[in-house]
């Protein structure tokens, strides 16, 4: 059995297109892995705090040195990062905002990328100072964007600041196993958006029978 972590992003409610999809992911892959459970984290509506200096703090000193207000200040991080690792399998839905992610997953991030936790800090090993550790992970990323053109070759692909940072950050976890699902045109509406959203639910109906 496999536990899933089940992450939105997006602010708008039914109106998200990345919202829908998830949650037909999840229903999807409940249906083939009944046994599978699921852990869910909203950051669209209801999102963490961005961090501080309490925080930064709190993160680079000892957890046996923390004073009280040291372990109140990293005390939701560390629940985070908890569910985080606890996790087999990630199901986010991240839509693209000005050709980047919103600022809360990005403050999501902040809060769960951890010096000793996410990853390790090796200075004396000049040949690989950072090591991940979060391995052994599968994640499916579902990105609605406005337009199209986004992707290797297309003509906005040097404006996506979205799926490069997402494998990048990822990958400095240790998270390298990553499939992203794209609905594109949803500021166009109409056919260009039904024939995207009609290819995005084949592509999650492909990927959990493919995932048994």
């Amino acid at each position: 059995m496999a536990h899933l972590l089940h992450i939105d992003s997006s602010p708008r409610g039914e109106r998200s297109q990345s919202r829908r999809l998830t949650r037909e992911f999840v229903e999807q892959w409940q249906q083939v892995h009944p046994g599978d459970t699921v852990s869910y984290r909203d950051v669209g509506r209801n999102p963490v705090p961005h961090i501080d200096e309490p925080w930064i703090a709190a993160a680079f000193t000892p957890p046996e040195k923390h004073t009280p207000q040291l372990q109140e200040a990293i005390h939701l991080s560390d629940q985070l990062v908890d569910e985080f690792l606890a996790a087999d399998i990630y199901i986010i839905g991240v839509p693209m905002y000005n050709f980047s992610v919103p600022s809360s997953f990005k403050a999501y991030i902040d809060q769960i990328v951890r010096v000793g936790r996410t990853v390790a800090f090796e200075p004396d090993d000049a040949a690989n100072v950072f090591k991940p550790l979060v391995l052994g992970k599968k994640m499916f990323v579902i990105e609605a964007r406005g337009d199209s053109g986004f992707q290797p070759g297309g003509r906005y692909e040097k404006m996506n600041h979205h799926d490069p940072y997402l494998v990048t950050v990822f990958g400095f976890m240790g998270i390298t196993d990553i499939t992203f699902i794209h609905v594109e045109n949803d500021e166009y509406g109409g056919q260009k958006l039904a024939e995207s959203i009609a290819s995005a639910r084949t592509q999650v109906a492909q990927l959990v029978g493919s995932n048994t």
